[in-house]
């Protein structure tokens, strides 16, 4: 349960904060900033290709590598798909993942690989088997991990991936930075949308980045913990969603990705169910749960208050990645009065006019941080 007087206190907040996903966050501008250096000395801007690729895959473990591929195809549209390369399975002995590449692919396909560890014995080894097909591989891991000297192996191209700009603190138990903390995204997706600029496959430039990094900032200075709630929309977010089961409804090609990751990071940050859907395909789909909110029957009598805990109503949470005075056709009135006549809340978020990656990073950060707040204020997650 949120303890929402901690929301309003920030040191003993940032005490409660065992992973550091606050300053994550926080450090997410930085990340960025860091990453584009990081790809330009890699020699990602140099590049000179022949043309677009005719397919671009992508691997990598966990919800991190989900995400770029994720926000990666969106962004690209239909000038090139993107692929995310799930897992083919698990070795029994040492329960490594691996992966393997279609059948299809070839000298004329482009292999990301992307990861926060860089230990992965698979993706070394689909590293590999991309050098024998003759497909160009790029990965993005830490320094002088296994995974990088594979892939300079394979002749491939190595982006070291941008760290933290300060060093974990030594009470955090050794536990696991989750992989959906804060900054990780970014650290990942920066050299890759370097690399799409390069290509043509997005036009990404290093203004429109360091924008983005600008955007990244000015939510951390809206979103820190020393802003009162009141002021805060990710700590109001929060506490609107703590006894809640969070329908996220999204509207706009970028904001798609941005509600499955706000989905995501609720359920593995916090360990919250939500579940996301785009509009309009989303209102028939979410209609049997939005009938299970106060006007759907309400609270059950004879529920024992001390030993069962309450069911949780659905929320509505409404993204859309351009401001409503954008124009444009929009289920935005559908969606509001959809929920109204359910007796169920809805909120909105909409980012600040400017370029897409500035409006997409402005969702990502501003759910980010809410889903951090819900984390931290509702105890130990480890």
């Amino acid at each position: 349960m949120l303890d929402e007087s901690l929301l309003d206190a920030p040191d003993d907040l940032v005490r409660a904060d065992r992973h550091e996903l606050l300053r994550g966050a926080a450090e997410a501008g930085a990340r960025v900033r860091t990453a584009i250096r990081y790809a330009t000395e890699a020699g990602v801007t140099d590049l000179k290709p022949d043309g677009r690729p005719r397919a671009v895959l992508l691997a990598g473990p966990g919800s991190a590598a989900t995400g770029v591929a994720d926000f990666l195809d969106a962004l690209v549209g239909t000038g090139c798909p993107v692929l995310r390369l799930a897992p083919t399975g698990v070795a029994p002995a040492a329960g490594a993942l691996h992966w393997a590449l279609p059948g299809w692919v070839g000298s004329v396909d482009l292999l990301l690989i992307v990861t926060p560890d860089g230990s992965e014995p698979g993706l070394s080894l689909l590293a590999e088997q991309a050098y024998r097909r003759g497909c160009t591989v790029v990965a993005v891991a830490p320094a002088r991990s296994p995974l990088t000297e594979s892939v300079r192996g394979a002749h491939g191209l190595t982006v070291p991936m941008a760290p933290s700009p300060q060093p974990a603190a030594d009470d955090t138990g050794g536990a696991e930075v989750p992989a959906a903390a804060p900054g990780t995204l970014w650290a990942l997706l920066t050299p890759l949308l370097v690399l799409f600029d390069r290509t043509g496959l997005i036009s990404a430039p290093a203004e429109t980045l360091q924008k983005v990094a600008d955007r990244l900032d000015g939510v951390a200075e809206r979103c820190g913990p020393a802003v009162a709630t009141y002021s805060n929309p990710a700590k109001t977010l929060a506490a609107e969603l703590s006894e809640a089961l969070p329908l996220i409804w999204t509207e706009g090609p970028t904001a798609g990705p941005a509600g499955r990751r706000f989905a995501t990071t609720l359920a593995e940050l916090a360990g919250r169910p939500a579940l996301a859907a785009e509009l309009p395909e989303a209102l028939p789909a979410h209609a049997t749960l939005l009938g299970q909110g106060p006007a759907g029957g309400g609270d059950d009598f004879f529920r024992d208050r001390v030993e069962d805990p309450a069911r949780l109503r659905p929320r509505a949470v409404l993204l859309r990645d351009r401001p409503a005075e954008a124009g444009g056709l929009t289920a935005a009135p559908v969606a509001r009065e959809l929920a109204q006549s359910h007796e169920v809340a809805l909120s909105e978020i909409e980012p600040e006019d400017g370029e897409e990656l500035e409006r997409l990073a402005e969702l990502i950060a501003l759910t980010d941080f809410a889903s951090v707040y819900l984390a931290v204020a509702s105890g130990d997650r480890s």
